[in-house]
């Protein structure tokens, strides 16, 4: 019951302390081996509590029993009895520290098999699409061998440490016989009062001690257990003693609703602290303004908008939402009034109401078709057997780019966002899905400060500004007639390139 509840609460507090980190913590850990510190680090915690503490308990209270009889019989033998202990005890530290080293090592390599499964299940469409089937399971096969080989050798360890520390304790056996047996002989037909040790007394006392050393063994082999556990509890600690680099202040900015007016002054961001992706960025827009961001890859554009959602802070500069500092903004009120629709919308595994009611769990079912219908997205979900109720696999793998995509936009619309950001959001989709969705978002953006990135520039008409970035600098704005007009420009330049690009494809189909 007791170890339950503790691996229950670690689990809670772990995966809790998770959704406190930030987006960097998350990209520099494998999600196999975050998955194993919930899930089986926790377990082997419980297992400690529930079995080991118990018998360690049970042990020591035998230990100090048995001991204290043994005192009382012969306080002497029992001084021939603890010979072996200083012995035993630093065989134990020598092997707790090698013990220790070798489950660091298997559950590291624990993980990376974790993760192999955890990049592959979700993947599998594209393994199956390249038929690497047989490079995925050798990939595995790889990272399961690992964990056997660290195995085996943590065995070969552990099965020396048990003769060992028999070894021991077969010493101090075979002292106290040498020695209680010649007090027996020297005593042997003396009065009663002066005899020191008798046979039965010696027999006796050879009992209780292996009442004495068999608890002392039991101990030290629960060494493994105690190591598993503690590794897992360093493991655990390692993610609830990272602390979140992006928080809220104390007394930060509540704000119910935001007008929309964005403001970057001088804004410079580095990944790594060493190569700016963003130089000295400086924009403004005005409520309810539609800014759309253009130019190569690489240039900063999505950079941009993870800092206007405060994915990341700011390396220098400041941004500011309705004239308050994004990082004085109570981040929840911040993130809830922030709508995205991105290139690669991500659904859970649930109903399909469930995912578009996802950021408004409390919307009725009412407010879900209406989201539904504004993004063209309820014709083909009452075209489901079970409608709304229908189940989507993880990821949304049983439904089509386009309608993943429309699902997002019906959770983007039921969110009612004050701020929209587009990422990409028609790019990898059909021409006549391209137009369903345009005509969902142009419902989506009305009334919004927008903020639209996208590689195909025709999808940028109608924004009020373009921004063209590239290397991490504001190469151009204007509106897409000012910029297309500049026969020099960059943006002229890459509308050329995708015109050219779309002609050959035509003269292809």
């Amino acid at each position: 019951m007791l170890g339950s509840r503790i691996a229950r609460d670690v689990r809670n507090s772990t995966y809790r302390h998770l959704h406190k980190l930030s987006l960097s913590f998350f990209s520099r850990r494998a999600s196999g081996s975050l998955i194993t510190r919930i899930t089986s680090d926790s377990d082997r915690i419980w297992d400690f509590v529930a079995s080991t503490v118990l018998e360690a308990g049970l042990a020591f209270l035998t230990i100090a029993g048995v001991g204290l009889a043994l005192f009382i019989l012969n306080w002497k033998l029992a001084c021939i009895v603890l010979l072996p202990i200083p012995m035993m005890l630093v065989l134990t530290v020598y092997f707790h520290s090698k013990m220790h080293g070798f489950f660091h090592r298997i559950f590291h390599r624990w993980s990376l098999m974790t993760s192999v499964v955890s990049d592959a299940i979700p993947g599998v469409r594209v393994i199956k699409a390249f038929s690497q089937e047989r490079r995925e399971v050798d990939r595995f096969m790889d990272k399961n061998q690992g964990v056997y080989d660290s195995e085996v050798q943590m065995i070969g360890l552990w099965t020396l440490f048990g003769p060992v520390l028999q070894l021991c304790s077969q010493v101090g056996w075979v002292l106290v016989w040498i020695v209680g047996g010649l007090w027996v002989i020297r005593d042997y037909g003396k009065p009663v009062d002066q005899v020191e040790m008798d046979a039965g007394t010696l027999m006796a006392y050879v009992g209780y001690m292996y009442m004495f050393y068999g608890p002392i063994h039991q101990i030290s082999h629960m060494d493994r257990s105690f190591n598993r556990a503690a590794t897992s509890v360093q493991r655990i600690f390692e993610v609830l003693d990272t602390e979140p680099t992006i928080f809220s202040q104390v007394g930060a900015h509540k704000s119910k609703r935001l007008q929309g007016r964005i403001e970057l002054r001088n804004v410079s961001f580095s990944y790594d602290g060493i190569r700016n992706v963003l130089k000295n960025i400086t924009l403004e827009s005005a409520p309810g303004e539609m800014i759309g961001l253009a130019g190569p890859s690489g240039g900063g554009k999505t950079t941009l908008v993870n800092l206007i959602c405060r994915f990341y802070d700011v390396l220098e500069g400041r941004i500011l939402i309705d004239g308050v500092d994004v990082r004085d903004y109570d981040l929840e009120a911040l993130r809830r009034q922030i709508g995205l629709v991105l290139q690669e919308p991500f659904l859970f595994h649930g109903t399909v109401a469930e995912n578009i009611a996802y950021g408004n769990p409390q919307a009725t079912l009412d407010e879900i078709i209406e989201s539904a219908r504004a993004a063209n997205a309820h014709d083909f979900i009452v075209g489901f057997p079970d409608g709304y109720d229908t189940m989507i696999g993880e990821r949304g793998q049983t439904l089509s780019g386009g309608e993943r995509q429309r699902i997002s936009i019906s959770r983007a619309i039921l969110h009612n966002p004050s701020i929209l950001i587009l990422d990409e959001a028609t790019s990898s989709v059909d021409t006549e899905t391209e137009k369903l969705i345009q005509d969902a978002l142009d419902r989506l953006v009305a009334n919004r400060t927008t903020i639209a990135i996208a590689h195909r520039l025709s999808t940028l008409h109608k924004a009020d500004r373009l921004v063209i970035l590239d290397k991490g600098d504001i190469v151009e704005q204007g509106t897409h007639e000012e910029l297309a007009g500049k026969e020099d420009g960059l943006y002229a330049k890459l509308l050329r390139m995708q015109t050219e690009t779309q002609s050959i494809v035509a003269i292809g189909e």
